[in-house]
């Protein structure tokens, strides 16, 4: 996935620089969105929330792809840190898919009167997906800390992967109205200019979504070392 590549980099950004970066993108993204993108024909101004509906989505997918990334490198190699490397990833996961759901369900509400519809496939499988990662977090501190809490984790993460093109799928396949298929086989079904803050949209919050995860991370690694400390000390 490309998006899991883009953070893949992101990660030899210096921290202030990827956080004025994330600022500059999303700025510029909004700008883009309001002032330059077009109003949408059919669905009028409620239509931008599309550039910002979809990135954030995209982004969850990428920030599960990373974790899962991450679990397989511990599975495979134990990597130092890879375990709570996937954990900070998966948690910024669930942090855009909670926003996707939200923006989703503000974009329905507008354009066609509900929040929410149990009958669209692409709906459901985006929550199933959600509350499976969720329920990541049940199962990690159900266990004491060591190596098989973080083999569970592993293994957890990269079943919950296979959920990101089932979830994708859904999307393409829809016959409804709700998630109109905007990149196909033949490219993008929008104009120069609506993709264009569509791309720009979608970096700033790659950029978000990394600094983010490296200032969790390194939260995270100083809290490891102090507990350690004090184990020390005892």
């Amino acid at each position: 996935m490309q998006g899991v590549s883009v953070l893949a980099r992101l990660r030899h950004i210096p921290l202030a620089g990827l956080a004025a970066g994330a600022a500059l993108l999303f700025g510029t993204a909004l700008a883009l969105i309001f002032f330059f993108a077009p109003v949408d024909a059919d669905q009028g101004l409620s239509q931008k929330i599309f550039y910002i509906h979809v990135p954030i989505a995209l982004t969850a997918y990428a920030c599960f792809g990373w974790g899962a990334w991450k679990a397989l490198q511990h599975l495979r190699t134990r990597a130092p840190g890879a375990d709570l490397e996937s954990y900070a990833a998966i948690h910024q996961g669930v942090i855009f898919g909670a926003m996707t759901l939200l923006t989703g369900s503000i974009w329905a509400r507008i354009s066609w009167g509900r929040w929410w519809t149990w009958s669209s496939n692409q709906l459901v499988t985006f929550l199933i997906l959600f509350l499976f990662y969720s329920a990541y977090f049940m199962l990690r501190y159900s266990v004491e800390p060591g190596p098989a809490r973080a083999n569970m984790s592993a293994v957890y993460a990269l079943f919950g992967v296979v959920l990101i093109p089932i979830s994708w799928l859904s999307i393409r396949i829809a016959n409804d109205y709700i998630h109109p298929t905007v990149f196909t086989t033949h490219g993008p079904q929008m104009s120069g200019s609506m993709f264009f803050a569509f791309c720009v949209s979608w970096a700033g919050l790659l950029a978000l979504a990394a600094t983010m995860y490296r200032i969790e991370l390194a939260g995270k690694r100083l809290d490891a070392r102090l507990r350690e400390l004090r184990e020390l000390l005892a």
